[in-house]
């Protein structure tokens, strides 16, 4: 094999070791902030359940009936089911639950580790509060996708208007029975048997109740109205040593590269004998 085929022969499987290192996104410290942007003493928010997936968690759709695992998200704010279902279909998923009752005004936030390649797309969800059955979250497990193949952040913020608020269809809407408000009894609830379907009308019907949280409940909501906030920011890349291995296999086979060249370019008069 001659000097120059022998070059590229090297160069070859160099180029091809970058190529994986560089295509291989690691995993990721990503912060997420929840933000209540809805009007002073209207709706709150019960613990946002989130989920970073490789898209196939259907947490409910837009005109069915709801699944036990939504319906412990709508209900109640705990999202036991919800949690263990998100496991059961995507089990490398990245899940958490972010803070308490966030009421108006107010922010939280929290850091995951996420791996871009295997978990680009994001599930979450939350209950309104207060309400029966009110909540947020998206019913395309694919509707949010957070990375591209790379790992850069697609989606800095997400915004949840008041018209897109959802009813779970579970349970009848009556104060008496609601929660987070005063005197209200969520376990006496009454089976709506309905579906999934937009609906923030039903908390006119909680105006003038006192909430848990002790502020006197007015919707003065609209449609258009920005509810609810969540925020993404890549912090750092967390080491991968696979694609570091990688890497140094490719330098190292570069310089090897760059061997052969130099050798090949100095006088013929060095490679004759004497």
């Amino acid at each position: 094999m001659s000097r120059t085929r022998f070059a590229r022969a090297l160069a070859m499987p160099a180029l091809a070791f970058s190529a994986a290192a560089v295509a291989t996104a690691a995993p990721v410290q990503l912060t997420v902030t929840i933000e209540n942007l809805a009007t002073a003493n209207s709706v709150s928010f019960a613990p946002l359940h989130v989920g970073f997936h490789n898209g196939t968690f259907d947490a409910f759709n837009n005109g069915q009936a709801a699944g036990a695992g939504i319906t412990t998200v709508a209900e109640g704010g705990s999202g036991t089911q919800w949690q263990a279902d998100f496991g059961a279909a995507d089990p490398t998923a990245t899940r958490g639950t972010i803070g308490g009752a966030l009421l108006p005004g107010a922010s939280n936030s929290q850091v995951f580790t996420v791996d871009p390649s295997l978990n680009p797309f994001f599930t979450f969800a939350s209950m309104v509060i207060p309400s029966n059955d009110l909540f947020i979250g998206n019913d395309s497990p694919t509707g949010f996708r957070l990375f591209d193949a790379a790992g850069n952040l697609l989606i800095s913020s997400i915004d949840q208007l008041a018209r897109e608020i959802w009813d779970n269809g579970s349970e009848v809407a009556d104060p008496a029975s609601a929660a987070f408000v005063v005197g209200g009894n969520n376990d006496a609830r009454t089976a709506q048997n309905g579906v999934v379907n937009f609906s923030f009308g039903e908390l006119n019907a909680f105006n003038g109740l006192t909430t848990a949280a002790g502020y006197v409940f007015n919707n003065s909501l609209n449609g258009g109205e920005t509810v609810y906030r969540i925020g993404f920011a890549v912090q750092n890349a967390v080491p991968e040593p696979a694609g570091v291995g990688l890497a140094l296999a490719a330098l190292g086979l570069l310089a090897g590269v760059r061997r052969v060249g130099h050798w090949r370019s100095k006088p013929t008069a060095n490679f004759t004998a004497a």
